[in-house]
């Protein structure tokens, strides 16, 4: 269980922010919802590797934690749609930033790694 707003000190609010928005998904959901509404499903083939109960744990945490809010209209079957609020908005350039710089280490990455097979012999 993490600790409230009110009670982490000053001197960590960059582990604050981590435990808000740490783990694999958190970023990857915002970064979709960056773009406007989605429903479950769509977020769901927008990240294909993730599971339907982790995807469901993570917005449950970001709902919680004001970043998204979810919308459930009662039809047959059940919408449910999800939407940055305004301070998942404030994360709007931290997200694309965080998706350049992963496009950009990947590519660094990709282009410095020697090729695979064999060593040598020394």
């Amino acid at each position: 269980m993490r600790s409230s707003v009110e009670e982490a000190p000053e001197y960590c609010a960059i582990e604050f922010a981590m435990e808000v928005l740490g783990g694999r998904w958190k970023m990857a959901i915002l970064k979709q919802l960056v773009s406007g509404t989605h429903r479950f499903g769509e977020l769901r083939r927008a990240l294909p590797t993730i599971t339907q109960r982790m995807l469901t744990r993570q917005l449950r945490e970001l709902e919680a934690d004001g970043l998204v809010t979810r919308t459930v209209y009662r039809e047959v079957p059940p919408r449910v749609e999800y939407t940055l609020t305004d301070i998942g908005h404030s994360l709007d350039a931290i997200t694309e930033q965080l998706d350049k710089w992963g496009r950009w280490y990947q590519e660094t990455v990709r282009l410095a790694e020697p090729p695979t097979g064999p060593r040598p012999a020394a």
